[in-house]
């Protein structure tokens, strides 16, 4: 049996769909490219073709941004713009050869976009949005008003075609070209979901609150994914411009980045063959519909709006949805799955000291939500937060994992001061926490998502991709739920959701994991099950904090508690002493009950 078959269970059903529709499109541009320029086509259609084609690159980079990063970009025809006046002044104007021009271009879209996302991209939703008009509209601007350079509104003729052995390309070899080269940018598309960056982008776009605790630099990525957006816009307006031998300003307004926003929208954001799909549509569609005459462009207008409001998801993404209810996907075999390397981590540390907490306060402008708190957990124990409703429980997760910053105090982790450092960087020293309100990454599968856990940075895993699968699958068997690895998050019920949250911490290799309330929401025989998997847990030698308001569950898993009420330390020792201390009683029941009770 080979070592691929062995690693992934149930997942060479899933590769089984993924290589052939890598070697289709591979097989598909290579056809076309061969064969367009031998079939008989007007210069009209040929023209058709063009655009298509070079749109096609430039709305594959809103697949990247938009689809898999969830970052709006609505200067695109900007970037497209940057790389087609690169090739046309560049050609034109400075006699420059095509592909040099093609390729400063393409360098300087990118930066651009990098730029762009450096400085707006702490920002998110609509502010996000109206950053990326602002730099469409000054792009605009400028190309109409700095005549000098740009040629003003009346653009820049004569551009030049790239040359191969002296040999200028004709409009049939320059559309073989344009194919080719789309071909090549759809295949790379169609593989990044699968590699570490693509599946940060998509933790990124489905949960970033999440994503950033389980070791995604979530800025980083942000960039990354504008940057990759751009440099696809440049790469397919320097295409365009060699392709029709003029542009002009009137080409890459706003409405431009709009027409390419509908494009990604209506074929499905979140795959190439969508952004392709929805380019060919929106530039062939008004093409089939002339015979309509006067009335086709209504009818067009009609389908599109149609097509966006009973296929949310885009045309593919309908017919992706379709297909993966039909699709069965086969259960792992519990025999080819490791067992999950737990004890030799960290049980030679029992004992020692994992988490020092020293005079910690958050404040909320008048409010203290933690004054001035300190206790200690040591490796292989299990200590519980414990306190009333509004105690300060969730504030302090939040601040140890690095969502909040101290306004006072400090945190040392593993013997490092982390206090300052981000959620990603403490994740890396191998700090995880689950939520309260369960935060997975819905838009993937059960599998996928405790891949991203398993990937977080310095987590030390051997061979490569096949490495993260059989970490991810020995974590999900861990908890029970291998036999649903490729099952969409939205099929999961509360409970099992739970069971993959804390799988995707666990396959991290953590020292420590901030459990959330992780009994919130669950019945009594969940509940159950998820005392004996943190007994598991414990007896592998992972160190839990938990929080939680069962106190069942606190009593039969914690080996130490600390007491918070109204922000402050009230109580901290073994569970026995600690649950019959009297300022513990009182904060639960109020001073009366305990005034009655004596």
């Amino acid at each position: 049996m080979t070592d691929r078959s062995i690693v992934l269970g149930n997942t060479p059903r899933r590769l089984v769909w993924i290589s052939p529709a890598f070697a289709t499109l591979a097989a598909t541009g290579i056809v076309l490219a061969a064969a367009l320029p031998l079939l008989p086509m007007s210069a009209y259609f040929v023209s058709l073709l063009m655009q298509a084609s070079t749109y096609a690159v430039a709305v594959l980079g809103l697949t990247i941004c938009l689809g898999y990063a969830g970052q709006i970009n609505l200067a695109q025809a900007a970037f497209f713009g940057i790389g087609a006046y690169s090739v046309g002044l560049g050609t034109a104007s400075f006699g420059v050869p095509f592909w040099l021009a093609l390729g400063v271009g393409t360098v300087i879209a990118a930066v651009a976009g990098m730029a762009l996302g450096l400085a707006s991209l702490r920002v998110g939703g609509h502010y996000l949005a109206m950053v990326t008009i602002s730099f469409q509209t000054i792009f605009s601007l400028v190309l109409i008003n700095w005549v000098s350079f740009t040629h003003g509104p009346d653009g820049v003729p004569n551009i030049r075609r790239p040359e191969l052995f002296g040999h200028v390309f004709d409009d049939g070899e320059y559309l073989s070209l344009s194919i080719l080269a789309l071909c090549a940018v759809s295949l790379y598309v169609l593989t990044l979901p699968k590699t570490r960056l693509g599946r940060a982008m998509q933790a990124l776009r489905d949960n970033e609150l999440a994503a950033g605790v389980v070791g995604v630099n979530t800025y980083r990525t942000k960039v990354t994914a504008f940057a990759l957006s751009s440099l696809l816009g440049g790469l397919g307006g320097g295409l365009f411009a060699g392709g029709f031998s003029y542009v002009s300003p009137d080409q890459f307004t706003f409405s431009e980045s709009v027409v390419f926003l509908t494009m990604v929208l209506l074929g499905g954001v979140s795959s190439p063959f969508g952004a392709m799909l929805g380019t060919a549509l929106l530039i062939l569609l008004p093409e089939w519909l002339r015979f309509l005459k006067v009335i086709y462009l209504a009818v067009y207008g009609a389908a599109v709006i149609l097509i966006m409001v009973f296929m949310p998801d885009g045309i593919w993404g309908f017919l992706s949805h379709q297909f993966r209810k039909l699709h069965l996907s086969a259960a792992a075999d519990p025999d080819e799955i490791e067992p999950l390397p737990l004890d030799r981590q960290v049980v030679r540390d029992a004992g020692s000291l994992v988490l020092s907490v020293q005079d910690l306060s958050k404040h909320f402008g008048g409010l203290r939500a933690l004054d001035g708190v300190s206790f200690k957990v040591n490796a292989n124990d299990v200590h519980a937060l414990i306190g009333p409703n509004g105690s300060g429980k969730t504030t302090m997760l939040n601040v140890l994992s690095g969502i909040y910053q101290a306004t006072r105090g400090r945190v040392v982790f593993d013997g490092r001061d982390v206090t300052e450092l981000q959620p990603y960087q403490r994740a890396a020293l191998g700090l995880g926490r689950t939520f309260q309100n369960i935060r997975l990454f819905t838009a993937m599968t059960v599998l996928e998502n405790v891949v991203v856990g398993a990937e977080r940075p310095d987590n030390p895993l051997p061979g490569g991709e096949q490495g993260l699968k059989r970490r991810a699958l020995a974590a999900l068997d861990f908890v029970g739920m291998a036999d649903r690895a490729e099952a969409q998050i939205g099929s999961l019920s509360y409970g099992h959701q739970r069971l993959v949250e804390i799988a995707r911490i666990i396959a991290g290799s953590p020292k420590l994991i901030l459990l959330d309330e992780p009994g919130a929401g669950l019945n009594h025989i969940e509940k159950a099950e998820l005392i004996g998997l943190l007994k598991r847990l414990k007896g592998h030698g992972l160190t839990i904090l938990i929080i939680d308001h069962d106190m069942n569950l606190v009593e039969q898993v914690a080996d130490r508690i600390t007491v918070l009420n109204f922000g402050k330390k009230i109580a901290d020792g073994p569970p026995n002493s600690v649950l019959r201390n009297p300022d513990v009683i009182a904060a639960y029941l109020g001073e009366a009950s305990v005034s009655v009770a004596s």
